[in-house]
């Protein structure tokens, strides 16, 4: 009952795993106490009876009284001890899980969350791991502690009158059958309510990061309201999906009641035609008013178990996902990067071909090309933030696909175009390029990153807040913060996309020539869209459609007629005279 697959089939750990079984071994035990009451009251109510039909001596009151307060004593134990199997162990459960996934997120590659909508992997996290707590705690233990002790009484039932007990019981597996016949309408309606949360979930995203397009073109209404119908359409979904799930639950619930009536009917039957005495009736009653107190509530929680499958393969797709894995040792004979014949997709779109060049430690190599022909991806496989399809990336003649990501990172300083701040001082922003980081080296990198011309305009300087990446920042200011972590980091790699790309002339130029003493000896690998920033490398790759086109120096390719690069620069120079004129 509670191998392998029953821990993927609710997305437990092996300690939830055993808290489940200890939760289902005390619901056990309380709802066998629970009928040892109704066995007292049967044995007190038989007693009084046998005094009234038979003038037998009264029962005894002092037993009764103590066998009363053992029962209640018994029934507090077994309740606080059901209490804490079910709900306390469960936070450590909630607490491994969530630590669980984070562990496995942080493994994951960066190819991964690309593909993934932000929105919907947040709901995965957050949503669907309290939809699962629920279940842990309230459902799995109750569920199926109930399913043991009623077969368990149920046996004593038969035992005791096969055709009572056939009567009580009959709507019990009629009632979960209904339910079971059921569960593919209720999974689809609880992956449907899913799916429009997701939508709500990415438009107040959407919302948030394009504030200020939203009203700078006047479109606060338009956004409003088709953000209220996407709420309206989770709305509705919800109410369908709850009514179809109460329906189903209601019905089954009726169904089973229905054992009160038959068991009445046969009772009387039998009573008339002397097979049994209304005592035995009288008991069959009395169980039935507690034997069914459970299963009502087992008939919501299976329902509510039906929905948490759907939670629960989402939490499993993530656990499932291949992750980025690799030796903890590395130690390169220096830090040439060379691709051999690397090919990569974004799923079905091929985004490099074959694509074969080195960047050669102590050179700045720059990658060059138009939109979309495999620039940045480059840099990122370069780094194993994806990885490749085809071929081989080497540095220093290792093969990166087999160093664990962290440990090969240490080796690398990246600065990206889309820059990513915390909402702390400058001061903290520059050291996450380095732990441990003194003020000094801190202040150094910012210097060298051209950053003390803004710095010094704050109101307190490097210990002045930011705001939420960056937002009190320009888009410059940033970029030259993201710069000096990856001066500070130090590192003997340095990748740059786009890096002086929010930057003005007079700005880059200084940025520029920083960069160029500073990473004097390091493999540095450029991506650039303007061909003025990579006048000084030592090595042009041209890339097109995914493939290398062209390979040299700024001066070669220069030279070569109907080139890419050059097409490129001429078209560039026209574009900034006719900014100068204008």
């Amino acid at each position: 009952m509670f191998g392998e697959k029953f821990k993927r089939k609710y997305a437990l750990s092996d300690s939830g795993v055993a808290n489940t079984k200890k939760g289902a071994a005390w619901t056990i035990v309380v709802n066998l106490v629970v009928m040892g009451g109704v066995g007292i009251l049967y044995r007190l109510m038989s007693q009084f009876m046998d005094t009234l039909t038979n003038a037998a001596p009264l029962p005894n009151a002092l037993k009764y009284i103590l066998l009363i307060v053992a029962f209640i004593g018994l029934s507090l134990f077994t309740h606080l001890k059901q209490y804490h199997a079910t709900y306390g162990l469960v936070y450590g459960e909630v607490e491994t899980v969530r630590l669980g996934l984070a562990e496995r997120l942080r493994k994951l590659p960066l190819g991964y969350f690309g593909k993934r909508d932000l929105a919907d992997l947040t709901e995965t996290i957050m949503g669907d791991v309290n939809r699962l707590e629920h279940v842990w705690s309230h459902v799995l233990g109750y569920l199926y502690g109930t399913y043991v002790s009623t077969t368990i009484i149920a046996v004593g039932l038969f035992i005791k009158d096969w055709r009572l007990a056939l009567a009580c019981l009959w709507g019990v597996p009629v009632a979960f059958v209904l339910l079971l016949g059921t569960r593919k309408i209720s999974n689809k309606m609880a992956e449907m309510v899913k799916a429009k949360a997701i939508v709500v979930a990415d438009g107040i995203q959407e919302g948030l990061e394009n504030v200020r397009e939203i009203r700078a073109f006047n479109q606060e209404e338009h956004y409003l309201a088709d953000l209220g119908d996407k709420v309206d359409e989770h709305e509705l979904g919800m109410r369908k999906s709850e009514l179809a799930v109460g329906l189903f639950v209601n019905a089954a619930s009726v169904i089973m009641r229905l054992g009160v009536a038959t068991t009445i009917l046969v009772g009387a039957k039998l009573i008339a035609s002397g097979s049994i005495d209304f005592m035995l009736l009288f008991m069959f009653l009395m169980v039935i008013t507690r034997i069914y107190a459970p299963f009502d509530q087992s008939l919501a929680l299976i329902a509510e178990v039906f929905v948490s499958e759907v939670s629960a393969n989402r939490l499993m797709e993530i656990h499932d996902t291949p992750i980025a894995e690799g030796v903890e040792v590395f130690e390169p004979a220096g830090h040439d990067i060379e691709f051999k014949n690397v090919s990569f997709a974004y799923d079905e779109e091929q985004v490099l071909k074959n694509v074969s060049f080195t960047a050669k430690e102590g050179e700045v190599t720059a990658l060059v090309g138009p939109s979309g022909s495999g620039k940045s991806t480059c840099a990122r496989l370069a780094a194993r933030l994806w990885d490749i399809d085809e071929g081989g990336i080497e540095v220093g003649g290792i093969d990166i696909s087999t160093v664990e990501p962290e440990v090969l990172l240490s080796d690398y300083s990246m600065v990206f175009q889309e820059v990513m701040l915390f909402d702390d001082t400058v001061m903290e922003n520059i050291r996450l390029g380095k732990y441990g980081a003194t003020d000094e080296e801190v202040l150094a990198a910012a210097a060298a990153a051209n950053c003390d011309e803004f710095v010094s305009k704050m109101p307190q300087g490097y210990q002045t807040l930011i705001g939420e990446n960056g937002a009190r920042l320009s888009g410059g200011e940033r970029q030259r913060i993201s710069i000096a972590r990856a001066l500070l980091k130090d590192a003997p790699i340095v990748l740059l996309d786009e890096a002086t790309a929010a930057l003005d002339v007079e700005n880059e130029t200084k940025v520029q020539a920083a960069l160029s003493r500073l990473l004097a000896g390091k493999t540095v690998l450029v991506i650039a869209h303007r061909m003025r920033t990579v006048e000084a490398a030592d090595k042009i790759v041209v890339l097109a459609d995914g493939k290398v086109a062209e390979e040299g120096t700024s001066k070669e390719l220069r030279a070569k007629k109907g080139g890419i690069f050059r097409r490129m620069t001429e078209l560039q120079a026209r574009g900034a005279d006719w900014s100068l004129q204008s």
